[in-house]
C-alpha cells in the first residue's frame, strides 16, 4: 500500500490549510477537519528551543475523539503554560485518508492537527489516549500518514516522542515496537512533568549522552524517572511453550517495574474549565463534569474500577462552581455528573438538589449516565429529571443469575433490581434499560437464560405498579472480555461460536414469550469483536506484528461495526504467528495459572497480584460465599494500592451546600 513516509529533514510547522481547503470538498463531513471550535486554543509556534510542543490524538473519528474528557483535560492543562503548544488531532475516516495519500502537486498531505492545521510530525510529543484497544490500527494510520517510521527503533531526531496513555496503556505491549513510551494512569500532573524533561533536554542543545544518540537520550530521562515506560529499555524473553519467560530492564538505572501516577487532590484540577463545542455533530454533547475518580465496589471484571482506585470525590461546592462555569462557556444545555458510579458519592444527594434547585425552570438538564441498582432512589431521579427531561433509566446488574453476580462480585439481588425499577414505574417511568454481560467464568447457558426470566419480572412488574400496558424493558448485552490488572485476568475467554449460540437461545426465550416478547427490546453483539478485543487486550509483543498485518491489509476503525472484519484479523493472526508456538485461541479461550509471567506483571496499578489471585480464586470456587465489600464503607482489605502508591481514600461528606446562583 503507499505510504506517507517523509523525508528525512526536519519538518515544516506551517500551516496544511492552505493545501487542505480545496480538498475538502471532495469528503464527506468536512467540517470535522477545520477546526476553530469555542474554547480551542490556536497558540503561536514559539522559540524553537525554549517551548515544547504536543499534539494531542484521540484515535477516533472527531465525532468521538472531540467530546473525551480526558484529552480535553490535557489540551487545557498543557496550554494553560506560556511555554507549552498543545493542539489535537483526530484519526481521518477513509476518504480523508484517500486524499490525503493522493494529495496535491506538492505531494501527499500529512497528518495534521485541526487547532493551526500543523504536520503531527513537526512536533516534539505526539501522544495518544487509547481508552480501547481496537483503536491500535489507527495509531498506525496516523503514523504513517505523519510520515512517521511505524518502528520506533527505526525513528531520527526529527521524528516525535510517541507516547501513549488512557486505560489500554496499563497493557501497551501489543504496540510495544510503535511506541517510544506509554504512561500508566492520571495525566494531568505527568504531562507537565514529561514537558519539563523535555524543555531542559532542548535546552542543553539536545545532547546524546553516554554513547546514547539524543532522542535515547531523551527517552532515557523520561525512564529513569520511573515515571514513564519506555518499552526500548525493556527485553522480553520467552519459554519454549509461548509463556514469557521474563520482561528485565537492559539498560541500567532503568526501574524493574513502572507505577500508575495517581492524582490526589481533584479539587485543585477542576478541569475542563473551558470545554470544547463541536462544530460537526458528536456522540456527546453535553458539560461533563468527574465528580470523583476511583471505584472500589470489587467487581471482579471491571478494570475501569480497578486500576484507578482509590477513591477521591471532587467537593460539592467544586462540582457545583465547574457547573456553572461549564455552562456559561459552553452554552451546553445538560450537564452529566460522571465517575464509574456516580450515585456512589457520598453527597450526590445534596448535589442534586443543589443543582436542580439552581437550574429550574431554565433549559438546563442534568444526567447521571452510571448508576448501580443498590444507589438508585426516586429522589435522586426527580431532582435529575426536574427540568421535564426524563429520559430511560439504565442499569447494569451484568450478571444474568444470583450465582453469576455473586461470581462477578456485583452484589445485586433480583429483589434488588424488581424493588428499584417497581419505584421507576411507579413513579412515571415508562423505559428501562438493563445492561448484562455474556461469556462470564463459569458461565452455563441456564445462567444467560435466565437474563430473559428477569427482563418478563421487570415487564410484569411495571405493569402491576403502573397499571399500564406501554411498559418497555431493553436488555443490552456484551461480550465478557478479560482484562489485565483485574482479578479476572487469568481466564480463559468463552469461544465466540458460544457466545453466539447462548445468545441465539436467550433471543429466542424473548421472542417466543406472547405475554411479554413484545415489551421487551434485545441489543448484543456478536461475539467476534470481543474475541479480538481480547487479543489486544492480554496481548504481548509479539502481537504487534498482527496489528501491522490487519493494518496493512486495510484494517481501520475497528471498532465500527460496518469497518471491522474478523476474517482479517484471524487471517492475520494465523499468517504472523505461524512461526511461533501461539496463535489466536492461545491469548484468548486459555486459562492461565497463578506462575506464569504475565505481558505487563512490570508495569504496577498497585493492585497486589497475590490479592487478585485469591480474588479469582474465590470468584471460582462453587463452594465460596466470600464478597468482598466496599471499602469507602468497610475496613481495608488489603488490594495493595493505598499503602503501595502513597495514596488513600478521599470522600466526604463536606457539610457543605450549594448556593443557589442566579441563572440568566
Amino acid at each position: 500500500m503507499p505510504t506517507a513516509t517523509a523525508a528525512a529533514q526536519a519538518p515544516s510547522a506551517e500551516s496544511l490549510f492552505p493545501r487542505l481547503e480545496p480538498l475538502l470538498p471532495s469528503v464527506q463531513k468536512p467540517i470535522q477537519y477545520v477546526g476553530g471550535e469555542l474554547n480551542s486554543t490556536p497558540k503561536e509556534w514559539g522559540d524553537d528551543d525554549a517551548t515544547v510542543r504536543w499534539a494531542l490524538m484521540y484515535p477516533d473519528a472527531y465525532e468521538v475523539g472531540l467530546p473525551n474528557q480526558g484529552v480535553q483535560i490535557l489540551y487545557e492543562v498543557l496550554n494553560e503554560r506560556d511555554w507549552i503548544v498543545a493542539e489535537r488531532t483526530y484519526s481521518v475516516w477513509p476518504d480523508m485518508e484517500k486524499v490525503m495519500r493522493a494529495g496535491d502537486e506538492q505531494g501527499a498531505i500529512p497528518q495534521f492537527t485541526v487547532d493551526n492545521h500543523r504536520p503531527v510530525r513537526a512536533f516534539d510529543v505526539f501522544g495518544i489516549s487509547f481508552s480501547t484497544e481496537l483503536g491500535y490500527t489507527n495509531l498506525l494510520t496516523a503514523l504513517d500518514l505523519a510520515g512517521i517510521p511505524l518502528p520506533a527503533r527505526d525513528r531520527g531526531e526529527d521524528d516525535p516522542i510517541v507516547l501513549a496513555g488512557g486505560h489500554a496503556a496499563f497493557n501497551p505491549e501489543p504496540i510495544a515496537d510503535f511506541l517510544d513510551a506509554a504512561v500508566l494512569g492520571d495525566g494531568e500532573e505527568i504531562v507537565l512533568k514529561i514537558s519539563e524533561v523535555v524543555r531542559e533536554w532542548k535546552a542543553e542543545g539536545r545532547p546524546g549522552l553516554g554513547g546514547r544518540t539524543p532522542r535515547e537520550e531523551l527517552l532515557y530521562r523520561l525512564a529513569v524517572s520511573g515515571a514513564v515506560y519506555v518499552p526500548a529499555f525493556y527485553d522480553v524473553d520467552y519459554l519454549p511453550d509461548g509463556r514469557i519467560k521474563r520482561v528485565a530492564p537492559n539498560t541500567s538505572g532503568v526501574p524493574w517495574r513502572v507505577h500508575k501516577h495517581t492524582l490526589m487532590d481533584l479539587d485543585a484540577w477542576p478541569y475542563p474549565k473551558q470545554p470544547l463545542v463541536p462544530l460537526a455533530e458528536t456522540v456527546h454533547e453535553r458539560y461533563s463534569v468527574e465528580i470523583f475518580r476511583g471505584c472500589t465496589r470489587g467487581c471482579r471484571f471491571c478494570q475501569a474500577g480497578m486500576i484507578t482506585r482509590p477513591v477521591r470525590e471532587r467537593s460539592i461546592t467544586t462540582i457545583g462552581d465547574m457547573v456553572d462555569n461549564g455552562i456559561k462557556k459552553s452554552g451546553f444545555e445538560e450537564v452529566g455528573l460522571l465517575s464509574l458510579s456516580s450515585a456512589d458519592h457520598t453527597e450526590i444527594g445534596d448535589v442534586a438538589k443543589g443543582l436542580a434547585d439552581r437550574y429550574e425552570g431554565s433549559n438546563v438538564s442534568l444526567s447521571l449516565p452510571s448508576t448501580r441498582v443498590d444507589a438508585f432512589n426516586i429522589t435522586l431521579a426527580n431532582e435529575f429529571s426536574r427540568n421535564g427531561r426524563r429520559s430511560g433509566l439504565t442499569f447494569a446488574p451484568e450478571g444474568g443469575s444470583e450465582r453469576m453476580r455473586k461470581v462477578i462480585n456485583k452484589m445485586v439481588t433480583e429483589e434488588d433490581l424488581i424493588r428499584t425499577v417497581a419505584t421507576a414505574y411507579s413513579h412515571g417511568w415508562r423505559q428501562v434499560k438493563l445492561y448484562f454481560m455474556c461469556g462470564l467464568p463459569t458461565e452455563t447457558d441456564e445462567d444467560v437464560l435466565e437474563i430473559a426470566d428477569l427482563a418478563k419480572k421487570v415487564i410484569a412488574k411495571g405493569r402491576e405498579v403502573s397499571g399500564r400496558n406501554d411498559i418497555r424493558c431493553t436488555v443490552s448485552i456484551g461480550g465478557f472480555v478479560p482484562k489485565p490488572h483485574t482479578p479476572f485476568q487469568w481466564a480463559a475467554q468463552l469461544d465466540h461460536e458460544t457466545t453466539d449460540a447462548r445468545l441465539q437461545k436467550l433471543r429466542d426465550d424473548v421472542r417466543s414469550d406472547k405475554r411479554y416478547g413484545r415489551a421487551i427490546g434485545f441489543r448484543y453483539h456478536d461475539g467476534r469483536p470481543g474475541i479480538i478485543e481480547g487479543l489486544l487486550s492480554r496481548g504481548d509483543r509479539r502481537v504487534g506484528r498482527v496489528i501491522e498485518a490487519v493494518w496493512r491489509d486495510g484494517g481501520r476503525f475497528d471498532g465500527w461495526s460496518e469497518h471491522f472484519s474478523f476474517d482479517r484479523w484471524e487471517s492475520a493472526a494465523a499468517r504472523a504467528l505461524a512461526d511461533t508456538p501461539v496463535d489466536l485461541d492461545w491469548y484468548t479461550v486459555r486459562e492461565r495459572e497463578h506462575a506464569e509471567v504475565l505481558p505487563w506483571d512490570h508495569l504496577d496499578s498497585g493492585l497486589d497480584k497475590d490479592w487478585l489471585w485469591e480474588d479469582w480464586q474465590d470468584a471460582v470456587d462453587p463452594d465460596s460465599t466470600v464478597e468482598v465489600e466496599d471499602c469507602r464503607w468497610t475496613p481495608c482489605y488489603d488490594c495493595g494500592v493505598c499503602p503501595q502508591m502513597d495514596t488513600e481514600i478521599q470522600i466526604g461528606p463536606t457539610g457543605k451546600k450549594l448556593l443557589p446562583l442566579s441563572v440568566v
